[in-house]
């Protein structure tokens, strides 16, 4: 018994401080959404934090999503050749990256890149207390600090989609295209022929439910940020873990509900 105590001790304070750090985070998305819709609205700040989301990431985005494209056809095209369905490669390419591929690979890149950037940065200005300095010179830092970058990664992350499943799809046309010489708006027909509302309202769910939790996670560990220069690195850390561990469980929560309303 006398052994076996501690380590009940510890169990139990392990699951209380998660259970802390829940009801935290709680409490931190609530205060997002009531100074969300509060004035002043940083409107300077929140497209200068658009432009950081967006435009610095284009590079990225760019690269990862011709890639994808290019593979993703190099790998489907022979199992359709086997049961001669080549024709339906620009059907099941656009399917692939509008359905999954296209949210899926933008979150995870700005999850990486971005989530990390917002961890960093808020932690740094939490340990060297700029942030308390923020406070005392009457400025608002949740505000300033908290709601313009979730709301640049809510809205900047469905863009960055978009822009995503059309590089991937014109990375699979250069494929088809060397391949069997098809012209671009016969590629393009082919393909956005099976693709339904239901699938582009389901993607541009994912990628705002997506840049939100980029957001809000980050924002959370930076501005939550503790242990000095050290807290700086593990703020960044953990906002792209949990931030890629949240992006999985959405993806199939939402793939499930979308299952659903297809269903029915």
């Amino acid at each position: 018994m006398n052994q076996s105590a501690p380590k009940q001790f510890l169990f139990s304070k392990k699951t209380d401080a998660t259970f802390i750090g829940i009801y935290d985070a709680y409490k931190f998305i609530v205060r997002f959404f009531k100074e969300a819709f509060q004035s002043p609205f940083e409107f300077r700040e929140i497209i200068k934090q658009c432009y950081e989301v967006g435009y610095r990431s284009l590079a990225l985005i760019t690269l990862t999503g011709f890639v994808t494209g290019i593979v993703f056809t190099k790998q489907s095209r022979p199992s359709l050749l086997e049961f001669g369905a080549a024709s339906w490669l620009p059907s099941l390419i656009a399917i692939a990256l509008i359905r999954t591929l296209a949210p899926l690979v933008t979150a995870l890149i700005a999850a990486g890149k971005v989530g990390s950037n917002i961890g960093a940065e808020l932690g740094s200005m939490k340990v060297t207390e700029q942030i308390d300095a923020m406070e005392v010179s009457a400025i608002n830092p949740f505000k300033y600090l908290v709601v313009t970058r979730v709301i640049a990664t809510t809205l900047m992350i469905p863009v960055l989609m978009c822009y995503c499943a059309f590089v991937g799809l014109m990375g699979s046309y250069l494929n088809v295209y060397t391949h069997e010489a098809t012209s671009f708006i016969t590629f393009f027909q082919n393909a956005f022929s099976t693709i339904t509302f239901l699938d582009i309202v389901s993607s541009t769910t994912k990628s705002i439910v997506f840049g939100f939790t980029i957001g809000i996670v980050g924002c959370y560990k930076g501005f939550n940020a503790t242990q000095g220069t050290k807290g700086v690195g593990i703020a960044a850390n953990a906002s792209v873990v949990l931030s890629m561990f949240l992006i999985f469980t959405e993806e199939i929560l939402i793939v499930q509900i979308t299952n659903w309303i297809r269903f029915f």
